[in-house]
């Protein structure tokens, strides 16, 4: 008798004390060569999600932020999208960080009305599999199309190899590049093609010297990059080299070190230094120790906006839809479609009206002494290459 009442007592304290809680997700490659893409943007969501419990979260009841690791690799994110789906029940999430893995994904995403902002995967068909399919970062198309103009119009460049990995992300930038070069007049000399994870590209980057470009065209990420700008230096390849907007990751600076000055690319303009972006860069460096990267300022901006939604549409619920939350999807993702001049971390949010794309303009960077500067900004207009004062 005595066991059963203190078996009753500690079921009735854990009754007490469990906490409904509202579950939202971020997927992206947490081990493997990409692994800093989604410790760097992983982290930006949880500081959203502290933050927002640190202030009683919505209506009292707490964010949980669930992480699955996708690798990378699209095989590893259909069951990853199958677990916070069907499982965990998560509203919406934030990623995925590479666009293989978010086109394997979205239309899961969209046929179980789970919000997905990605604040990286650029592939120009990501957002029309469907409503539910958001990205706050610069579309492949766009990207591709300014870089072409630059090369040609600004550098004067008119000879260029490409190496690029057979993924949705490389490729297609690759491919669009090359299509917006040709039809202004440019050539591209060689286009080679490895495999992510590759670590020798030395076969490659020979045809690519034999066929004596003026630039190398890199659209890959930072573990391939840096073997590509250590193996073009072995092999006495000097030209100009230029990359996609991957080459953002701070980490090409621990791999490479001085080998990666020079290195012109593309990405989201910066907007400038807000109050927002100031704040948000300090507290992150604070409390992670590392400076953020672009990718993680649209993540943290991604996880404020879903979370903001998610709390619009339970003040607008009934008690009892409050009390199952049982939130209404559609609702979640009418909001975070209306999202218009939201000032974030990563500049000014606004979603286009016709599809979940962010209006983003194009900044030209160039890596110099470990640091990213923007050099122009850029956007394209009636056809034409316009510099943005």
């Amino acid at each position: 008798m005595r066991k059963l009442s203190i078996l009753m007592l500690i079921l009735f304290v854990l009754s007490c004390g469990k906490q409904e809680v509202i579950k939202i997700g971020f997927m992206g490659p947490m081990t493997g060569g990409a692994a800093n893409y989604g410790k760097l943007m992983s982290q930006a969501v949880k500081m959203a999600v502290e933050e927002k419990n640190a202030e009683g979260g919505i209506a009292g009841k707490k964010i949980v932020l669930i992480i699955e690791d996708d690798e990378g690799k699209p095989e590893k994110a259909t069951p990853a999208i199958e677990k916070l789906a069907g499982v965990d029940k998560v509203f919406g999430i934030v990623g995925p960080v590479f666009s293989g893995c978010a086109l394997a994904i979205a239309p899961k995403c969209q046929s179980e009305k789970v919000v997905m902002i990605t604040p990286s995967s650029t592939h120009k068909a990501l957002t029309s599999v469907g409503n539910y399919i958001f990205r706050n970062v610069l579309s492949d198309e766009l990207q591709a199309k300014v870089f072409a103009r630059y090369a040609y119009e600004k550098l004067g460049l008119k000879k260029i190899a490409i190496l690029h990995l057979k993924n949705d992300y490389s490729q297609g930038l690759a491919e669009d590049f090359k299509s917006e070069f040709e039809k202004l007049g440019g050539k591209i000399v060689a286009m080679e093609s490895g495999l992510q994870d590759d670590k020798d590209f030395k076969t490659q980057l020979t045809k690519i010297k034999n066929a004596k470009p003026e630039a190398l065209y890199m659209p890959n990420y930072v573990a391939e990059m840096a073997q590509i700008l250590e193996q073009s230096k072995q092999l006495g390849l000097n030209v100009k080299f230029l990359a996609g907007d991957g080459f953002s990751n701070p980490e090409i600076f621990d791999l490479v070190g001085d080998l990666a000055n020079g290195v012109i690319f593309a990405n989201s303009a910066e907007e400038g230094d807000s109050p927002v972006k100031k704040t948000f860069v300090e507290n992150y460096e604070k409390k992670w120790g590392v400076k953020p990267d672009s990718f993680s300022m649209n993540a943290y901006d991604s996880a404020k906006i879903l979370i903001s939604a998610i709390e619009k549409v339970y003040n607008e619920s009934s008690d009892e839809v409050k009390k199952n939350l049982k939130l209404d999807r559609d609702k979640i993702r009418e909001y975070v479609a209306s999202t218009e001049n939201y000032n974030g971390a990563s500049g000014i949010v606004t979603f286009m009206k016709e599809k979940g794309d962010a209006i983003k303009n194009v900044g030209i960077f160039v890596a110099e002494n470990k640091q990213y500067k923007q050099k122009k900004v850029f956007t394209i207009k009636d056809d034409k290459l316009v510099e943005i004062k």
